[in-house]
């Protein structure tokens, strides 16, 4: 089964970003993520899309 979202540190490791970096890219909205209790989860579909430049496709 695929996973449904991405952590921050797997996010950080697919752009080649520090994970610090990547953290304030999600708190600040730039990469698109929801709060789970303490954990930022990254929904994949969403994650490629604004990858791609297309995210408003897959929200």
């Amino acid at each position: 089964m695929e996973q449904l979202t991405y952590s921050v540190e797997e996010v950080a490791r697919l752009l080649g970003t520090a994970r610090s970096a990547t953290y304030l890219a999600v708190r600040e909205g730039r990469i698109p993520a929801v709060r789970m209790g303490r954990r930022w989860l990254i929904p994949r579909e969403r994650f490629h899309a604004w990858l791609n430049g297309r995210e408003k496709d897959a929200a």
